[in-house]
């Protein structure tokens, strides 16, 4: 491994780190290019720290985004509650979040269903043309 790569300062990804919002499953590719995964970090932790939104919205956010079918990680589910606990959510609130990401897998239906009818349809012409 390049020596030059691994002193590439990373003060972002080492505040997630201190702070347990860091997946164990991005140190592979933190160190095949620490500058990169700096980068994105630095864009992902956006949110957190421009204040548009408030640190309870966005961890409410991010449970949402954990949980979703199209995602379904366990342990941001976790962390995310924790974080939005300690921030003053309510389990109402929580319980909320978790019931809209659900809505997601409404699209396995939107995309499956109009193609299961187009493909019984084109069953139904090539049974009738034999």
């Amino acid at each position: 491994m390049d020596t030059e790569a691994n002193e590439v300062p990373t003060p972002v990804v080492d505040l997630m780190r201190e702070r347990g919002s860091w997946n164990p499953l991005w140190d592979g590719l933190h160190e095949l290019d620490p500058a990169w995964t700096e980068q994105f970090m630095a864009m992902a932790m956006q949110s957190y720290q421009s204040g548009v939104l408030t640190p309870k919205v966005v961890e409410l956010i991010c449970i949402a985004v954990d949980a979703a079918a199209t995602h379904m990680y366990a342990p941001g589910v976790r962390r995310h509650i924790r974080m939005a606990l300690d921030l003053g959510a309510t389990h109402e609130e929580i319980l909320e979040v978790l019931k809209l990401s659900t809505v997601v897998g409404i699209h396995a239906c939107n995309i499956g269903v109009p193609i299961l009818v187009e493909e019984l349809a084109s069953r139904e012409r090539r049974a009738d043309h034999t």
